[in-house]
């Protein structure tokens, strides 16, 4: 194309090289600090409960009262929620490298002062917890923008989707280590500490030094991040954001050249040129973006959203659904310790078998089937396992048919993973202008965020059981399991549909999709919907 630059051209079509793979690792660390530092919390709230809500004469072990276990396990997705937004349109304004490093070190930081939370009282450490894991939320935010948008403008055209759903599938190994570091911590402590069940003691039952034990887990998501800062201050801007945002052509050329280990020619008229061009640089609030993304921007974000209510409310509850498949035994039946080891093997074991799995046959596949069919399948699968899971719901919990049930509630997490948990982070990094780039991509995770909070806090309540004498200690009666299992089957039935507003990007460049070469021959590129024949 006449307008297109070659130093983009010459990274589109680049054969996968060792760069790429770095910036996989690079950007991939990142998510699974993310996943680690989001997750492990649920590993840990029982423990908190039974640390700081004991109640002397009970006949359970103490647990967070309704309004402190919804602070303690949403505050961070409130944090990603303000993190993608304010880092996303950073990310556009500074440039995806400079905004990386600070991220990394909000992080880090907010990871081992989580982990310090401190007070004279157990309101005062969960206080001094909230805010800290909001901080570092807010950090876990920019990676989800910065991450996608720097692996698709360095990846070639060919394997785009593979690279950016290779760095989000890292959050995978980020729930798995999270469940094995709890797994090796509580395993340690309760052979040091062999104390008595709650029912046999009930204060003997968590020793003192168990309070370390949560520490130790939130503190450890510090390590990955620290590892790869030094990697990410090296890694070069984007070409993309340096010839097409800041319009340094000679700059873009020489980082390039370095990368792919060629020689490319600046061409500083082209840019001048392209920066001319009024009709391609329109705003985020134009009327010419709504016209040319409005409809795709609708897209990402209602699928995100919708998508996220789901996969969250299950990671939320899946405790209850192990406790009420008997995987967990009751928790007076426990000591402090133990139970934790019980929650973070039934973790280990769930993202072992259904969640990783599921990100790489995204990763193996998405090149080949596209976006636009993983997703839509995606969406259909976990709707038929969610209704399959909720409608004979009471056969299920029936003695005997227990594994059946976690064969089935693990496919809903596979096809979340081998569908639009993966999908939904790539096509946004792909569809939108490089200037409104990590804008869009951070508006549409933090739409998903928002989900995140619907699914953890309304799931919260809504997954109590009718009958009040079996809700946990402190909740009002909610709508049970079964019923709020045919409510996430119903989000993802409208998840199928919203995501025929989302455009196939499959084998394209990001500048033909998004028009930023030729305006006459990419309104019809972009205004296709469903998958190129």
């Amino acid at each position: 194309m006449a307008n297109e630059l070659r130093v983009l051209n010459a990274l589109d079509l680049a054969k996968t090289q060792w760069y790429h793979f770095t910036a996989i690792v690079i950007a991939g660390m990142g998510f699974f600090t993310d996943a680690y530092d989001l997750f492990c919390i649920s590993l840990v709230t029982k423990l908190l409960g039974r640390l700081y809500y004991h109640v002397d004469g009970a006949s359970k072990p103490g647990t967070l009262p309704p309004n402190v276990s919804a602070a303690v396990n949403g505050v961070a997705f409130c944090g990603t929620l303000a993190g993608q937004l304010f880092f996303g349109w950073l990310g556009d304004k500074m440039g995806r490298k400079r905004v990386y490093g600070l991220t990394l070190i909000l992080m880090v930081v907010c990871s081992l002062a989580s982990g310090l939370s401190f007070g004279s009282s157990p309101k005062g450490v969960i206080a001094t917890l909230c805010f800290f894991r909001f901080w570092l939320g807010f950090g876990i935010g920019g990676d989800y923008p910065l991450s996608a948008t720097i692996m698709s403008e360095y990846a070639n055209k060919k394997t785009r989707g593979a690279f950016i759903a290779a760095v989000f599938a890292m959050q995978g190994f980020g729930i798995l280590a999270g469940g094995i570091v709890a797994l090796i911590v509580s395993l340690s402590f309760d052979h040091a500490y062999n104390a008595p069940a709650y029912e046999v003691d009930p204060v003997g039952s968590t020793v003192p030094q168990a309070d370390y034990i949560w520490r130790i887990i939130l503190m450890f998501g510090a390590l990955p991040a620290v590892l790869t800062y030094y990697w990410r201050m090296k890694m070069p801007e984007t070409a993309r954001y340096t010839a097409l945002v800041a319009k340094n052509a000679k700059q873009a050329a020489t980082d390039m050249s370095k990368v792919l280990q060629v020689d490319l020619e600046a061409e500083q008229e082209k840019v001048d040129k392209l920066a001319r061009d009024t009709r391609k640089n329109y705003g985020l609030f134009s009327k010419e973006f709504a016209r040319r993304h409005g409809l795709h921007l609708l897209g990402t974000t209602s699928t995100w959203f919708l998508l996220d209510i789901a996969f969250y409310s299950q990671n939320l509850f899946q405790k209850d659904i192990f406790s009420a498949i008997g995987w967990i035994p009751p928790a007076k039946t426990m000591n402090a310790i133990h139970e934790v080891y019980k929650i973070a093997r039934a973790q280990t074991l769930i993202a072992l078998c259904s969640t990783v799995p599921g990100y790489w046959f995204t990763v193996a596949l998405i090149d080949i089937l596209g976006r636009f069919f993983i997703q839509i399948m995606g969406f259909a699968m976990m709707t038929i396992f969610m209704f399959a899971l909720a409608i004979p719901y009471d056969h299920w919990i029936k003695k005997g048919n227990h594994i059946s049930f976690v064969v089935l509630y693990s496919f809903t997490f596979f096809f979340a993973n081998f569908g639009p948990n993966a999908t939904t982070f790539v096509v946004p990094a792909e569809i939108f202008p490089a200037r409104l780039r990590s804008t869009c991509h951070g508006i549409s995770a933090a739409a998903g965020k928002a989900g995140a909070i619907v699914g953890a806090f309304g799931f919260l309540y809504a997954a109590q059981s009718k009958d009040p004498s079996k809700t946990d200690a402190g909740y009002p009666p909610g709508i049970g399991v079964k019923n709020s299992l045919i409510m996430l089957g119903v989000i993802n039935l409208v998840g199928a549909a919203f995501t025929l507003l989302v455009p196939e990007s499959k084998g394209k460049s990001l500048e033909d999709l998004t028009g930023e070469n030729d305006e006459e021959e990419n309104t019809t590129e972009l205004g296709r919907i469903a998958p190129a024949p």
